[in-house]
Protein backbone atom coordinates (compact mmCIF):
# COMPACT_ATOMS: atom_id res chain seq x y z
CA UNK A 1 0.00 0.00 0.00
CA UNK A 2 1.43 3.33 -1.23
CA UNK A 3 2.16 5.80 1.74
CA UNK A 4 0.30 9.40 1.81
CA UNK A 5 2.36 12.50 1.74
CA UNK A 6 1.93 12.65 5.04
CA UNK A 7 2.78 9.87 6.04
CA UNK A 8 6.02 9.30 3.90
CA UNK A 9 7.28 12.53 6.10
CA UNK A 10 7.06 10.42 9.60
CA UNK A 11 10.26 8.19 8.28
CA UNK A 12 13.69 9.43 7.03
CA UNK A 13 14.85 7.83 3.96
CA UNK A 14 16.96 4.72 6.04
CA UNK A 15 13.35 3.84 7.91
CA UNK A 16 11.96 3.71 4.92
CA UNK A 17 14.82 1.43 3.28
CA UNK A 18 14.61 -0.50 6.72
CA UNK A 19 10.77 -1.24 6.95
CA UNK A 20 11.16 -2.59 2.85
CA UNK A 21 13.90 -4.86 3.97
CA UNK A 22 12.15 -6.46 6.86
CA UNK A 23 8.75 -6.65 5.54
CA UNK A 24 10.56 -8.52 2.43
CA UNK A 25 12.67 -10.67 4.64
CA UNK A 26 9.89 -11.95 6.36
CA UNK A 27 7.70 -12.41 3.46
CA UNK A 28 10.39 -14.42 2.11
CA UNK A 29 10.40 -16.34 5.54
CA UNK A 30 7.19 -17.02 5.37
CA UNK A 31 7.86 -18.74 2.08
CA UNK A 32 10.51 -20.66 2.99
CA UNK A 33 11.27 -23.91 5.18
CA UNK A 34 12.54 -20.81 8.03
CA UNK A 35 9.08 -20.35 8.30
CA UNK A 36 8.26 -21.25 12.15
CA UNK A 37 10.32 -18.24 13.25
CA UNK A 38 8.17 -15.86 14.82
CA UNK A 39 8.90 -12.81 13.16
CA UNK A 40 5.33 -11.25 13.94
CA UNK A 41 6.47 -11.41 17.63
CA UNK A 42 3.09 -10.80 19.03
CA UNK A 43 -0.59 -12.32 19.40
CA UNK A 44 -3.96 -11.36 18.50
CA UNK A 45 -7.08 -11.32 21.53
CA UNK A 46 -10.31 -9.66 20.56
CA UNK A 47 -10.25 -6.26 21.71
CA UNK A 48 -12.47 -5.82 25.04
CA UNK A 49 -14.76 -2.25 25.52
CA UNK A 50 -13.07 0.11 28.20
CA UNK A 51 -9.26 -1.27 27.25
CA UNK A 52 -6.57 1.34 25.91
CA UNK A 53 -6.64 1.32 22.14
CA UNK A 54 -2.58 1.48 21.88
CA UNK A 55 -2.48 -2.03 20.89
CA UNK A 56 -4.84 -2.28 18.36
CA UNK A 57 -4.00 -3.71 14.90
CA UNK A 58 -5.90 -1.72 12.68
CA UNK A 59 -4.47 -3.60 9.72
CA UNK A 60 -5.95 -6.81 10.71
CA UNK A 61 -8.92 -4.45 11.87
CA UNK A 62 -9.31 -3.41 7.95
CA UNK A 63 -9.08 -6.91 6.81
CA UNK A 64 -11.75 -8.72 9.13
CA UNK A 65 -14.05 -5.67 10.51
CA UNK A 66 -13.11 -6.75 14.04
CA UNK A 67 -10.79 -5.41 16.65
CA UNK A 68 -8.07 -6.94 17.91
CA UNK A 69 -4.91 -6.02 20.29
CA UNK A 70 -1.49 -7.07 19.53
CA UNK A 71 -0.28 -8.63 23.08
CA UNK A 72 3.24 -9.39 24.04
CA UNK A 73 4.82 -11.67 26.10
CA UNK A 74 7.51 -9.63 27.48
CA UNK A 75 8.55 -5.72 26.94
CA UNK A 76 12.19 -5.42 26.59
CA UNK A 77 13.84 -8.58 26.36
CA UNK A 78 16.86 -8.53 24.43
CA UNK A 79 19.83 -5.56 24.42
CA UNK A 80 21.84 -4.86 21.45
CA UNK A 81 24.50 -2.98 21.00
CA UNK A 82 25.20 -2.20 17.33
CA UNK A 83 28.89 -1.22 16.16
CA UNK A 84 29.60 0.21 12.77
CA UNK A 85 32.63 1.19 11.37
CA UNK A 86 33.18 4.02 9.89
CA UNK A 87 36.79 4.68 8.56
CA UNK A 88 37.64 5.54 5.13
CA UNK A 89 38.06 1.77 4.20
CA UNK A 90 34.45 1.75 4.67
CA UNK A 91 33.33 4.15 2.16
CA UNK A 92 35.66 1.85 -0.51
CA UNK A 93 34.09 1.35 -3.18
CA UNK A 94 33.72 4.85 -5.01
CA UNK A 95 29.94 5.60 -6.14
CA UNK A 96 29.59 4.84 -9.79
CA UNK A 97 26.74 6.62 -10.97
CA UNK A 98 26.79 3.84 -13.99
CA UNK A 99 26.09 1.43 -11.36
CA UNK A 100 23.58 3.00 -8.38
CA UNK A 101 22.89 -0.28 -7.15
CA UNK A 102 26.82 -0.90 -5.86
CA UNK A 103 26.65 0.34 -2.70
CA UNK A 104 29.77 0.92 -0.63
CA UNK A 105 30.82 -1.21 2.78
CA UNK A 106 29.23 1.55 4.97
CA UNK A 107 25.95 2.19 3.38
CA UNK A 108 25.52 -1.02 3.39
CA UNK A 109 26.30 -1.54 6.80
CA UNK A 110 23.89 0.99 7.76
CA UNK A 111 20.87 -0.38 6.02
CA UNK A 112 21.91 -3.72 7.58
CA UNK A 113 22.51 -2.18 11.07
CA UNK A 114 18.62 -0.04 10.72
CA UNK A 115 16.64 -2.98 9.56
CA UNK A 116 17.92 -5.37 12.11
CA UNK A 117 16.96 -2.06 14.29
CA UNK A 118 13.72 -2.44 13.09
CA UNK A 119 13.26 -5.95 13.85
CA UNK A 120 14.27 -5.35 17.39
CA UNK A 121 11.29 -2.29 17.71
CA UNK A 122 8.93 -4.80 16.12
CA UNK A 123 10.01 -7.93 18.94
CA UNK A 124 10.05 -4.61 21.56
CA UNK A 125 13.74 -5.26 22.34
CA UNK A 126 16.28 -1.99 22.89
CA UNK A 127 19.02 -0.88 20.75
CA UNK A 128 22.09 0.96 21.30
CA UNK A 129 24.79 2.10 18.49
CA UNK A 130 28.44 2.56 18.36
CA UNK A 131 30.18 4.40 15.66
CA UNK A 132 34.07 4.30 15.35
CA UNK A 133 36.81 5.37 13.32
CA UNK A 134 40.27 6.38 14.77
CA UNK A 135 38.24 7.24 17.48
CA UNK A 136 34.53 6.10 19.25
CA UNK A 137 32.58 8.93 17.48
CA UNK A 138 28.69 7.52 18.86
CA UNK A 139 28.30 5.67 21.67
CA UNK A 140 24.63 5.36 23.08
CA UNK A 141 23.39 2.80 25.45
CA UNK A 142 20.58 0.40 24.21
CA UNK A 143 16.67 1.64 24.79
CA UNK A 144 13.54 0.63 23.37
CA UNK A 145 11.94 4.32 22.60
CA UNK A 146 10.94 5.60 19.38
CA UNK A 147 12.56 8.52 19.73
CA UNK A 148 15.65 7.07 20.74
CA UNK A 149 15.24 4.45 17.37
CA UNK A 150 14.94 8.06 14.76
CA UNK A 151 18.02 9.30 16.58
CA UNK A 152 20.13 6.55 15.86
CA UNK A 153 18.71 6.47 12.15
CA UNK A 154 19.85 9.90 11.80
CA UNK A 155 23.32 9.02 13.13
CA UNK A 156 23.45 6.15 10.48
CA UNK A 157 22.25 8.38 7.88
CA UNK A 158 25.27 10.97 9.25
CA UNK A 159 27.88 8.06 8.85
CA UNK A 160 26.72 7.20 5.32
CA UNK A 161 26.94 10.89 4.26
CA UNK A 162 30.76 11.22 5.98
CA UNK A 163 33.50 11.28 3.84
CA UNK A 164 35.44 8.32 5.84
CA UNK A 165 38.44 10.23 6.11
CA UNK A 166 39.19 8.85 9.19
CA UNK A 167 41.88 6.08 9.95
CA UNK A 168 40.79 3.22 11.81
CA UNK A 169 41.69 2.12 15.38
CA UNK A 170 39.76 -0.80 15.72
CA UNK A 171 41.01 -2.68 18.88
CA UNK A 172 41.48 0.83 21.32
CA UNK A 173 37.44 1.53 20.02
CA UNK A 174 36.21 -1.79 20.77
CA UNK A 175 38.17 -2.02 24.22
CA UNK A 176 36.29 1.28 24.94
CA UNK A 177 32.76 0.68 23.78
CA UNK A 178 33.24 -3.26 25.45
CA UNK A 179 33.83 -1.17 28.79
CA UNK A 180 30.49 0.48 28.29
CA UNK A 181 27.86 -2.31 27.51
CA UNK A 182 27.66 -3.57 31.36
CA UNK A 183 24.81 -6.12 31.12
CA UNK A 184 24.54 -9.27 29.27
CA UNK A 185 23.79 -7.86 25.69
CA UNK A 186 23.85 -9.02 22.39
CA UNK A 187 26.91 -7.20 19.94
CA UNK A 188 26.69 -6.85 16.66
CA UNK A 189 29.85 -5.66 14.53
CA UNK A 190 29.69 -4.52 11.26
CA UNK A 191 33.57 -3.86 9.65
CA UNK A 192 36.07 -4.67 7.06
CA UNK A 193 38.44 -5.43 10.16
CA UNK A 194 41.28 -3.36 8.56
CA UNK A 195 43.26 -1.96 11.57
CA UNK A 196 46.04 0.52 10.70
CA UNK A 197 48.65 -1.13 13.32
CA UNK A 198 48.99 -4.11 11.94
CA UNK A 199 48.58 -5.80 15.63
CA UNK A 200 46.39 -8.75 15.03
CA UNK A 201 47.02 -9.88 18.47
CA UNK A 202 45.06 -6.50 20.15
CA UNK A 203 42.83 -6.98 17.57
CA UNK A 204 42.09 -10.31 18.94
CA UNK A 205 42.19 -9.15 22.65
CA UNK A 206 39.43 -6.38 21.72
CA UNK A 207 37.08 -9.15 20.41
CA UNK A 208 37.81 -11.03 23.30
CA UNK A 209 36.48 -8.09 25.52
CA UNK A 210 33.48 -8.02 23.77
CA UNK A 211 32.30 -11.09 25.54
CA UNK A 212 33.10 -10.33 28.67
CA UNK A 213 29.74 -10.61 31.07
CA UNK A 214 28.81 -13.21 29.17
CA UNK A 215 27.82 -10.97 25.95
CA UNK A 216 26.94 -13.00 22.77
CA UNK A 217 28.61 -11.53 19.68
CA UNK A 218 28.05 -11.82 15.62
CA UNK A 219 31.13 -10.35 13.77
CA UNK A 220 29.90 -8.95 9.71
CA UNK A 221 32.89 -8.74 8.22
CA UNK A 222 31.46 -6.52 5.57
CA UNK A 223 33.97 -6.65 2.24
CA UNK A 224 33.84 -6.51 -1.45
CA UNK A 225 34.56 -10.15 -2.33
CA UNK A 226 34.73 -9.61 -5.90
CA UNK A 227 37.47 -7.12 -5.56
CA UNK A 228 39.10 -7.24 -1.85
CA UNK A 229 39.23 -11.34 -1.54
CA UNK A 230 39.13 -12.37 -4.96
CA UNK A 231 41.07 -9.43 -6.45
CA UNK A 232 39.41 -9.56 -9.89
CA UNK A 233 40.83 -6.85 -11.52
CA UNK A 234 42.14 -6.96 -15.21
CA UNK A 235 45.14 -7.94 -16.21
CA UNK A 236 46.37 -4.24 -16.88
CA UNK A 237 47.94 -1.50 -14.93
CA UNK A 238 46.53 -0.12 -11.82
CA UNK A 239 46.76 3.02 -9.47
CA UNK A 240 46.27 1.45 -5.97
CA UNK A 241 45.75 4.27 -3.37
CA UNK A 242 45.02 3.49 0.52
CA UNK A 243 42.06 5.13 1.03
CA UNK A 244 43.48 5.68 4.73
CA UNK A 245 47.04 6.76 4.52
CA UNK A 246 47.11 8.05 1.02
CA UNK A 247 49.49 5.92 0.11
CA UNK A 248 49.89 4.99 -3.60
CA UNK A 249 51.57 2.35 -5.74
CA UNK A 250 51.34 1.66 -9.68
CA UNK A 251 51.40 -1.98 -10.28
CA UNK A 252 50.05 -4.27 -12.76
CA UNK A 253 47.22 -6.46 -11.99
CA UNK A 254 49.09 -9.46 -12.30
CA UNK A 255 52.16 -8.92 -10.73
CA UNK A 256 50.87 -8.16 -7.35
CA UNK A 257 47.73 -10.89 -7.26
CA UNK A 258 49.46 -14.43 -6.36
CA UNK A 259 51.34 -12.01 -3.02
CA UNK A 260 47.49 -10.20 -1.93
CA UNK A 261 45.61 -13.16 -2.42
CA UNK A 262 47.46 -15.53 -0.33
CA UNK A 263 47.80 -12.33 2.54
CA UNK A 264 44.16 -11.38 2.64
CA UNK A 265 43.48 -15.04 2.67
CA UNK A 266 45.66 -15.61 5.65
CA UNK A 267 44.08 -12.85 7.69
CA UNK A 268 40.49 -14.23 6.74
CA UNK A 269 41.33 -17.78 8.26
CA UNK A 270 43.00 -15.85 11.27
CA UNK A 271 40.62 -13.80 11.79
CA UNK A 272 37.69 -16.72 11.68
CA UNK A 273 40.01 -18.87 13.85
CA UNK A 274 39.89 -16.57 16.85
CA UNK A 275 36.11 -15.63 16.60
CA UNK A 276 35.41 -19.31 16.38
CA UNK A 277 38.02 -19.40 19.72
CA UNK A 278 36.50 -17.11 21.69
CA UNK A 279 32.57 -18.12 20.70
CA UNK A 280 32.18 -15.28 18.25
CA UNK A 281 29.89 -15.82 15.01
CA UNK A 282 31.82 -14.66 12.04
CA UNK A 283 29.81 -14.10 9.01
CA UNK A 284 31.11 -12.92 5.67
CA UNK A 285 29.16 -9.89 4.47
CA UNK A 286 29.51 -9.08 0.83
CA UNK A 287 28.06 -6.03 -0.45
CA UNK A 288 26.64 -7.40 -3.58
CA UNK A 289 24.48 -9.98 -2.01
CA UNK A 290 21.47 -8.37 -0.37
CA UNK A 291 20.27 -8.26 3.12
CA UNK A 292 19.22 -11.53 3.59
CA UNK A 293 23.05 -12.91 4.38
CA UNK A 294 22.88 -10.65 7.61
CA UNK A 295 19.11 -10.42 8.73
CA UNK A 296 18.94 -14.90 8.47
CA UNK A 297 22.43 -15.00 11.45
CA UNK A 298 20.65 -12.08 13.44
CA UNK A 299 17.13 -13.61 13.56
CA UNK A 300 19.07 -17.29 14.32
CA UNK A 301 20.77 -15.60 17.32
CA UNK A 302 18.44 -13.87 18.43
CA UNK A 303 16.40 -17.51 18.98
CA UNK A 304 19.02 -19.29 20.87
CA UNK A 305 19.33 -16.38 23.40
CA UNK A 306 15.35 -17.07 23.97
Amino acid sequence: MALTPKEYTQFTHLELIARQVVEGFITGLHKSPFHGFSVEFAEHRIYNTGESTRHIDWKLYGKTDKLFTKRYDEETNLRCQLIVDNSASMHFPEFDKKNPNVLNKITFSAHCAASIMQLLKMQRDASGLSIFSDQVELNTPAKSSTVHHKLLLHKLEEAIASNGSSSTQLASALHQIAETIHKRSLVIIFSDMFENTGDSKELFSALQHLRYNKHEVILFHVVDKRLELDFSFENRPYQFIDVESGQEVKVHASQVREAYLKNINSFKNELSLKCAQYRIDFVEADVNKGYKQVLMPYLMKRAKMQ
